[in-house]
């Protein structure tokens, strides 16, 4: 039988036996994964493991924080020095239910609904597309495709709570030509926007009692104090003025004007009503364009903050701290999410959207995901990557989270396509 038949057969074989594909999405399902709390990852990452080892994968398995392990499946190519090589990555972690007394389908147990919908929390985000790309990799295996070149499947950790498990998985080493996200798409093949978070401290070298304030204030006080409450709305004002001039001057197509904003979300500040406030802290969420680093974003902020400080005659000498995102919203409370600019005219890119065409007869959809996903880190690690997974957003992080059960069919059919052309495709010269 020709490679071309047996990957036929595979294909058709996804279709035939979705029953098992949903049988395992059900499984993943089961598991609570929420986060946060998080650390609740080890029963499902074990699933997916044995499914990996059961499949020929030389499996690595590591913890990244008590209960919460990343799984790395390699199946080396038979001509891995010739041949593409593949990263497919998702993660395992869910979005929290809280109170479920709203919830029509119990949340942790797979419901077929009448409406050919698949239920449960992670359906769409994205258990969904975990499940859906092992299915289509067990069918490859089972109908002797070969493929030349290394097949990386990641489950990682941490997505939900910006906890950056795909990081930690590229600082282990894991590299390769092409990676694929199968994070919620609606089968649209998506670059994205970055996202980072960060803390600005103002901090007073000394506290006063609430009964001094007169004397900072008024004329003739002769004290130089200052309210660190009071001196942040200027370093608010100033982040105002620059998110502005980003709306004016900065653009980039797929984005409505004025996505990249400064959202001042959290203050904390003073420790009593009879102090004047010696510390104030501000947390802002900065949304960045594709063709934008958190490094370039971290720059012109400081930059622009650090002026309208040195214009103030008490924080010219008391500046404005800053801490940058961080490896965990639950354990730093912060994160960042690199942003990805998609190479259309990179050989995956078009052999992913061959796939699509060859099933589907159609032209897939490519654009800006309007949210942040792992993606970022392939970028920020210099491996070409796209956002493609099944579901959609509105179903995401939603109650009644849902999946069309056609949609995650299709999606691993087209998987299956792309990874024995891509793994069997010849690597590109490198200049």
């Amino acid at each position: 039988m020709s490679s071309v038949d047996r990957l036929t057969e595979a294909v058709e074989s996804i279709a035939s036996r979705k029953e098992e594909l949903f049988a395992l999405l059900a499984e993943l399902v089961s598991h609570p994964t929420v986060s946060p709390p998080a650390r609740n990852s080890d029963a499902a990452q074990g699933a997916i493991a044995d499914r990996l080892q059961a499949m020929g994968f030389e499996v690595d398995r590591w913890t990244v924080y008590p209960g919460d392990d990343n799984i790395v499946g390699r199946l080396s190519g038979s001509a891995s020095t010739y041949a593409n090589s593949l990263i497919v990555n998702g993660h395992i972690d869910v979005a929290e239910v809280g109170d479920d007394t709203g919830w029509t389908y119990p949340p942790f147990a797979l419901t077929h609904g009448k409406d050919g919908r698949l239920y449960g929390r992670g359906v769409a985000d994205m258990k969904g597309g975990l499940a859906a790309s092992l299915f289509a990799i067990q069918m490859l295996r089972e109908h002797g495709v070969e493929l030349q070149g290394d097949l990386l499947f990641q489950s990682v950790i941490g997505e939900e709570a910006g906890e950056a498990g795909t990081l930690v998985a590229i600082e282990r080493g894991y590299q390769a030509d092409y990676a694929v996200v199968v994070d919620t798409s609606n089968l649209q093949m998506q670059g994205q926007g970055g996202v980072i978070t960060g803390w600005i401290t103002i901090e007073s070298p000394t506290t006063l009692h609430d009964g001094m304030r007169a004397q900072t204030i008024h004329a003739g006080g002769r004290v130089r104090g200052a309210s660190a409450i009071e001196k942040m709305t200027k370093v608010i004002t100033a982040l105002q003025e620059l998110e502005r001039d980003w709306a004016v001057m900065k653009s980039y197509p797929g984005f409505p004007p004025g996505s990249n904003t400064i959202n001042p979300a959290v203050i904390e500040g003073g420790r009593h009503a009879a102090f004047i406030a010696d510390r104030c802290a501000l947390w802002i969420t900065v949304h960045f364009y594709p063709n934008e680093s958190y490094e370039e974003i971290i720059r012109e902020i400081e930059d622009h903050v650090g002026r309208a400080a040195a214009a103030d005659l008490w924080l010219r000498d008391n500046p404005p701290t800053f801490r940058w995102g961080g490896r965990s919203m639950i354990e730093e409370r912060g994160e960042i999410f690199p942003s990805l600019e998609l190479d259309t005219k990179h050989p995956g890119l078009v052999t992913l959207q061959s796939a699509y065409e060859s099933h589907m007869h159609q032209t897939p959809i490519v654009n800006m995901s309007p949210t942040v996903t792992d993606a970022g880190w392939f970028a920020h690690a210099g491996i070409p990557a796209v956002l493609f997974g099944p579901g959609e957003l509105t179903h995401a992080h939603a109650v009644d989270e849902s999946i069309d059960s056609d949609q995650l069919v299709h999606f691993a059919q087209i998987m299956a396509r792309f990874i024995a052309t891509w793994c069997n495709t010849q690597k590109e010269a490198k200049e």
